[in-house]
């Protein structure tokens, strides 16, 4: 008998420590990409800066959160980018007047946090041929959904001619700026 007790007291044991494990874990995950994917880049003057090159990857919470919204996050990797003529990146912002010549190249990665409210996780949706956030957004969690993007942050360099930094005001803000020419 008492080996018996001793059996069943020790099998509520491990199942209160799995039932314990389980409830803390996160939501899950889903992942999505790499999509090679383009875009232009616009600066603090409002101006296409730089022509971007890079892969996109997006994580779902594919459990809503409590207040109904899903959260994606969606990383550039592996990015590149030339620059155009005219106002640098930090031209009206970090950089006063700051310039930029076309043809400068550098390497460049960055990520969003994006809230979608309105739609339904999907998990057999994907990105369009010509991905964007958008399009993933509407594939993912249907045509209805919208989407903020309350947290980002990108880095680029150009080696000599500088480091940017675009990034919202919760992850220090811009920074920095790319000038010069090739």
């Amino acid at each position: 008998m008492k080996t018996i007790r001793i059996a069943v007291v020790s099998a509520l044991m491990i199942a209160a420590v799995v039932f314990a494990s389980l409830s803390l874990a996160g939501p899950a995950v889903r992942q999505y990409g790499p999509f090679p994917s383009t875009s232009p880049d616009s600066g603090t003057c409002g101006n296409d800066w730089a022509e971007d090159s890079f892969d996109r990857h997006f994580k779902v919470n594919t459990s809503p959160n409590p207040d109904g919204t899903y959260t994606v996050v969606e990383e550039f990797k592996k990015g590149t980018f030339v620059t155009n003529l005219g106002p640098s990146p930090g031209g009206c912002e970090t950089n006063l007047g700051g310039t930029v010549a076309a043809g400068l190249t550098g390497k460049m990665d960055g990520s969003f946090t994006i809230i979608v409210s309105g739609g339904s996780f999907n998990p057999n949706g994907t990105c369009p041929a010509v991905c964007t956030t958008k399009g993933f957004i509407a594939s993912v969690f249907g045509p209805t959904a919208t989407y903020d993007i309350p947290t980002f942050l990108f880095h680029y360099n150009a080696n000599n001619n500088g480091d940017w930094k675009n990034a919202s005001s919760n992850r220090g803000g811009d920074r920095g700026d790319i000038t010069g020419g090739p």
